[in-house]
């Protein structure tokens, strides 16, 4: 099963009166998106600065949070280590927000963010200690127009159940092998694709399962950011 979900449907957020504005393929619940949270992907949402703007201290918990840096500059802030960190583009953090930690952010102006929020079993991690980390971009490595973030290639590991993530550059055309029991979410970053005669702009979300391949036709030179989890994850989800 394949679906498109355009940028324009998806989910709406802003913060501090449309500093931040956020498309969000996956939204909470109250969102009123098309898209709610499956497998053990919680929330996806994609946050660009129209100016130097921060949000301030707020708290998480139970879930495992990562945020991506797509382009530019941000800052953040967490209770674990009290003091403010900067990371550039391509670079990672990992929050595993156990029994509670607060986080603030600052994103400096034409930046944008992922803010990817997994379900590690939080009816365990509420108990658990909670963590903190970051990545810098050239932890990551790349083969064959392949960026690994979460993967048998890459030492970043999280206690979510069997999750891949991993970037694309796509300049022809290319049959993606897939495990058809996995949903397959990907977002296409820049460029412009065709998938079975639909085509696919900037900030598009598709949603594939119960499928074994995919062919993709490239219009223009793309990236695709991909996440690939359990259709059938075995534990409850929240």
């Amino acid at each position: 099963m394949i679906e498109v979900f355009k940028k324009e449907d998806q989910a709406y957020g802003q913060f501090n009166n449309g500093e931040i504005i956020e498309n969000k393929p996956i939204g909470f619940p109250t969102d009123g998106g098309p898209i709610s949270s499956y497998s053990n992907l919680f929330y996806w949402a994609h946050a660009i600065a129209k100016s130097d703007s921060t949000i301030g201290l707020h708290p998480h918990k139970g879930f495992e949070i990562i945020t991506f840096v797509i382009s530019g500059s941000i800052k953040h802030y967490d209770t674990l280590i009290d003091k403010w960190i900067k990371l550039d583009k391509g670079d990672v953090q990992v929050i595993q927000s156990g029994s509670g930690i607060s986080h603030s952010e600052f994103i400096q102006k034409n930046s944008s963010i992922f803010q990817i929020w997994f379900d590690p079993n939080i009816h365990k991690t509420l108990y658990d200690k909670p963590k903190y980390k970051d990545y810098k971009s050239n932890f990551f490595k790349i083969k064959n127009n392949k960026k690994t973030i979460i993967g048998k290639d890459s030492s970043l590991k999280i206690k979510s159940e069997d999750i891949e993530i991993f970037e694309l550059k796509l300049t022809e055309d290319i049959i993606l092998n897939l495990n058809s029991k996995k949903y397959y979410s990907i977002y296409l970053l820049s460029g412009k694709i065709a998938l079975k005669e639909k085509e696919i702009n900037n900030h598009d979300f598709i949603k594939i399962s119960n499928e074994n391949n995919i062919s993709l036709q490239i219009i223009n030179e793309s990236n695709l950011f991909v996440i690939a989890s359990p259709i059938n994850v075995s534990y409850e989800t929240y």
